[in-house]
């Protein structure tokens, strides 16, 4: 039998039951490709996190309950969380970790966690009634990143009442579609829906702010940002522009921590 520790973490949150929980299962060395998807279909949660210890910098892998991922910034927050709090020196500040998306970083600051991540940009698209259809709104403005799309809505109000097709956002050719709009008592707000992965809505999206904070960078002229994504659940993420990284930050409460037997 084997035996695989598991946390699960309340990322960007600075309370349990909020934010967006993600499980984690740090490894000596990696499980079966198999195992590790049947393992985060098993938890259900939006990503489960696989860190390999066992390498220099450490290796991170996600996966949704349906597919492998190549960034998430919510499960990246969780495992930081969990290897400053119960595998690391007291002294650390500082993780990195290799990826799908090349190396990326995590550096503890007080009470925060900050993830320096790549910079995605924004690129405008023209002809968006596939969008509006799927969200039952006219955005303002569509944009295409690397992974997903970004619609712009008028108002915060706006975002918090759509009610969007799942079937026809599932139809959509990307990992998922970000809403955003200018926000009442933050720089900006959003959701994340992505059904294409098994998640018809993500409470907090850490590697969609890698769209975001560029696009509401030129918009508003700033390069720091508190930004909130008003999911039912709901989370708060500090944004910092720098030239082609972003850095997403934000708080993390330990809710569970078991042992998988297999």
């Amino acid at each position: 039998m084997v035996k695989i520790k598991l946390y699960q973490v309340d990322a960007f949150s600075d309370q349990l039951f909020s934010g967006n929980p993600a499980a984690v299962c740090p490894l000596e060395k990696w499980l079966p490709d198999e195992i590790m998807q049947a393992i985060a279909m098993e938890n259900n949660l939006a990503e489960t996190a696989f860190v390999n210890l066992d390498i220099d910098p450490y290796e991170l892998r996600w996966f949704t309950p349906k597919t492998e991922v190549d960034l998430c910034g919510h499960a990246t927050l969780a495992t930081s969380k969990v290897l400053f709090e119960r595998y690391l020196k007291k002294e650390r500040t500082e993780i990195s970790f290799n990826s799908r998306s090349g190396i990326l970083k995590a550096i503890k600051q007080d009470d925060k966690i900050f993830l320096d991540f790549p910079r995605d940009q924004p690129s405008p698209i023209q002809n968006f009634d596939f969008v509006t259809d799927a969200i039952n709104i006219r955005p303002e403005a569509l944009y295409r990143g690397k992974d997903d799309y970004l619609a712009i809505l008028k108002s915060e109000t706006a975002v918090k009442e759509l009610l969007p097709d799942f079937l026809k956002l599932e139809m959509l050719d990307c990992r998922g579609l970000i809403v955003s709009a200018p926000g009442d008592n933050y720089d900006f707000v959003s959701r994340f829906f992505a059904p294409q992965t098994g998640i018809n809505e993500d409470p907090v999206t850490g590697s969609a702010h890698t769209l975001l904070a560029p696009y509401w960078s030129e918009r508003l002229n700033k390069k720091k940002f508190n930004a909130f994504q008003c999911s039912s659940r709901g989370g708060s993420l500090t944004c910092q522009l720098l030239n082609d990284r972003v850095l997403i930050g934000g708080g993390a409460k330990m809710y569970l921590e078991g042992t998988i037997n297999i």
